[in-house]
């Protein structure tokens, strides 16, 4: 019997991998389980990711990419005369206010890069690229700690079920860009 060609099947299996975490988390991820979603014989899986790990690695790296796709579209960090915690407040509503699976999904993988050393590279690539694009409209430091406190906005509305609150979140980044206030009557 005669291989088929099958040019998108990676793609399947890294889709399906993402459905898979989506609808029973990261525990529920198997080279069995992502070939049955793909519909793909389980050889498939393996070959083109020999392990677990590398499969995550693919599936968080194009989980980063819907995060990416928001800022990329909203234009606003190109911008250097806006209002930067406004523009990242927005950002940060437009893509909080998408499917709620994919936010958690990023997350999810995002996170298990605390027990998975190998995720750890491309969860560090999110933050890099994201620190650069802010350091084109402040400070490196600045940047990362904009990026820290997004994230844990971005948790804290995805831990509690809370709406996302964007003048919140505006004014809290408002507060990290412009820098440490200083009590009256001290230096």
């Amino acid at each position: 019997m005669a291989r088929r060609y099958d040019p998108d099947r990676r793609q399947r299996i890294i889709d399906a991998a993402i459905r898979v975490v989506g609808e029973k988390g990261l525990a529920g991820l198997s080279h069995r389980s992502a070939a049955a979603e793909a519909d793909v014989p389980l050889g498939s899986t393996t070959y083109h990711f020999k392990t677990l790990d590398e499969l995550m690695v693919a599936a968080l790296r194009q989980a980063n990419e819907g995060f990416a796709k928001v800022v990329a579209a909203h234009g606003a960090l190109e911008d250097t005369r806006g209002d930067l915690a406004a523009d990242l407040a927005g950002i940060l509503g437009e893509w909080l206010s998408g499917e709620r699976s994919g936010v958690e999904l990023e997350y999810e993988l995002y996170l298990a890069a605390l027990r998975r050393p190998a995720l750890r590279p491309v969860a560090a690539e999110w933050a890099e690229d994201l620190t650069d694009r802010l350091a084109r409209r402040t400070d490196p430091v600045t940047a990362r700690a904009l990026i820290a406190l997004m994230d844990g906005i971005c948790l804290q509305v995805l831990l509690t079920g809370a709406p996302y609150d964007e003048g919140f979140a505006r004014e809290a980044l408002a507060r990290v860009v412009s820098g440490p206030a200083v009590p009256s009557g001290k230096p």
